[in-house]
């Protein structure tokens, strides 16, 4: 079967160019699991209720996260009533949410794990123990990690950590996509970075000038986001009967 994964959703234009794409991105890739990063979907920072529910629209069928999940307390409710929604899985055990989710396609149940790196980033538990610890207890056919992470070395390390345990370790935050899309030799598809969904005329998904502003004057700078040239990325990612990858495919398409 194939899992689609994209990346980052940035803003309003970021779920736009998502929706209008996944058409063809069905049509191309045949996916029977789409897994989307939405943590960036209500207004370049965060998720909301109605942001998720614009992403479900789109075609997403597991929605996951990372350090901006809790910009808006609005959608701590709904973090805890969606079991397909999570968060990073190594945040406090209290805190609004759930770190993974496990969804049946056809006749394979899929577990979904969001963990966040420590490197750079807020976390209280290490992501390799953490992950470590669900796996133990997951109950599912396969399963796919999306790593939030700031550190390009954290992200390689978690492949390595993590090959030939699950289908695929998937790298975000960053926004930039890499180009080291590989299957590692125990069967683990892995890419340090997939990219983001939002405007290429930008920085990270903001106006240009607003970022540059910020960094030329060290003044804060409210930010903005771009919405030219709008492209979806992500990963697709083909797994066997033995739960882990065949392949990895890089996804970077323009909106229509």
């Amino acid at each position: 079967m194939v899992v689609l994964f994209i990346g980052d959703v940035v803003g309003g234009p970021g779920r736009r160019g998502l929706q209008a794409a996944m058409p063809g991105l069905r049509e191309r890739y045949a996916p029977e699991l789409v897994v989307v990063n939405g943590e960036n979907s209500a207004g370049g920072m965060g998720i909301t209720e109605k942001t998720a529910q614009a992403l479900f629209d789109a075609g997403a069928d597991v929605i996951t996260s990372g350090n901006h999940v809790y910009r808006h307390r609005s959608v701590y409710g709904f973090l805890n009533r969606s079991d397909r929604v999570v968060r990073p899985a190594n945040y406090p055990y209290a805190n609004p949410g759930r770190g993974y989710t496990v969804v049946e396609c056809g006749e394979r149940r899929v577990g979904v794990i969001n963990l966040s790196g420590a490197i750079g980033l807020r976390v209280a538990r290490s992501p390799f123990h953490e992950v470590d610890n669900i796996l133990e207890k997951i109950e599912c056919d396969f399963a796919i990690v999306d790593f939030h992470a700031e550190v390009t070395s954290e992200k390689v390390a978690m492949g390595w950590h993590l090959d030939g345990r699950v289908a695929a370790v998937l790298g975000t935050h960053t926004h930039v996509p890499t180009a080291d899309a590989r299957v590692l030799p125990q069967g683990t598809a892995f890419i340090s970075d997939v990219g983001m969904t939002g405007s290429r005329t930008s920085v990270l998904g903001v106006k240009p000038e607003l970022i540059l502003e910020s960094l030329i004057t060290q003044m804060p700078v409210k930010f903005e986001t771009a919405e030219e040239d709008v492209w979806v990325m992500g990963a697709a990612v083909e797994v066997n009967d033995r739960g882990l990858a065949d392949s990895i495919t890089p996804v970077m398409v323009p909106a229509p």
